[in-house]
């Protein structure tokens, strides 16, 4: 594995995940071609529906393979995919979560207009599995920090960072401007996979995306103190990632504890690390007074 490790590999995803060892990751998260016509530099993106689904259920099953008993499987699609994706991660895998990621996009004719990606969350084991309780802030006011929702006259027992992490996501939205995207069809935005990562992994875990596209999982765990592996296809793709990557830094933490950060802001935190964070926000007293004032870090992180 010490040749796959903080490497990013330019070749064919399975003939890749092939050579690898059984039970040697702790994490996989794969974005694949959507099998939708999209514009990839040196790969096609059609195959027939039959030619599809079977090319997938080869990567799928290597994916599981390769991943550690303790370890999970993520894989991000289409909701049409994802429920022929099942058919193969239910063979070999366990099912948590299906995560919706509330990310809307363009009209597709005689349809309810999308609104949602969808994410499969499984984990090699039935029971031995690492599971970390997320929590993201709550929503507020931009201008004044007043909380948006009334809560029944409850906010006095809400938590002082924000609720827990559920399976909808709607506080992440997709790369759209220009200056933030690269030359790809299918950009990530890097939080998404830190709140995988950060819901799934510990420090020094490894973390394989076969579809590495322009970098953003290995950005993602090498920012958040963790090993990553990516394989793709694309030399121009390859040559992006490795660029990005070797200007990312172990900086996402604050204090002891590893987080996500969008704008400056922390934007997930894992609950088990809430009492060793308390002291870097400042937080209203008493606690019912937290729809006054906006939580904030004490202190500047430098990116």
């Amino acid at each position: 594995m010490n040749e796959y490790c903080n490497q990013i590999i330019q070749g064919d995803c399975i003939e890749l995940l092939k050579t690898m060892p059984n039970d040697s990751v702790d994490m996989t998260f794969a974005d694949p071609p959507f099998n939708l016509k999209k514009g990839y530099k040196s790969y096609t993106d059609r195959r027939s529906f039959q030619e599809y689904l079977d090319w997938c259920s080869v990567w799928i099953s290597e994916m599981i393979r390769v991943t550690k008993p303790s370890g999970s499987i993520f894989v991000h699609n289409i909701p049409k995919w994802l429920m022929y994706y099942s058919e193969t991660l239910n063979k070999y895998a366990y099912f948590r979560h299906w995560i919706s990621w509330d990310a809307p996009t363009s009209p597709m004719g005689k349809s309810l207009q999308p609104a949602h990606y969808g994410i499969l969350f499984y984990t090699k084991s039935e029971k031995n599995f690492k599971l970390n309780e997320l929590r993201y802030p709550h929503k507020r006011d931009r201008k004044t920090g007043y909380l948006q929702k009334d809560y029944g006259g409850k906010k006095d027992q809400l938590h002082p960072f924000g609720p827990l992490v559920s399976d909808v996501w709607s506080d992440i939205h997709r790369v759209k401007h220009t200056s933030k995207r690269d030359l790809h069809p299918c950009q990530l935005p890097p939080h998404l996979l830190d709140r995988l990562i950060l819901l799934s992994t510990d420090e020094g875990d490894t973390i394989l995306d076969p579809f590495l596209g322009t970098g953003t999982t290995a950005i993602s765990a090498k920012r958040l103190g963790r090993k990553y592996i990516g394989f793709e296809l694309d030399e121009d793709y390859v040559r992006i990632s490795k660029d990005k990557v070797d200007n990312t830094y172990p900086n996402f933490r604050v204090g002891n504890s590893w987080v996500s950060l969008y704008l400056n802001e922390v934007v997930t935190i894992r609950d088990i690390d809430w009492s060793d964070l308390i002291n870097f926000f400042v937080i209203p007293n008493p606690i019912r007074e937290i729809d006054h004032t906006r939580i904030k870090l004490k202190i500047k992180i430098d990116l």
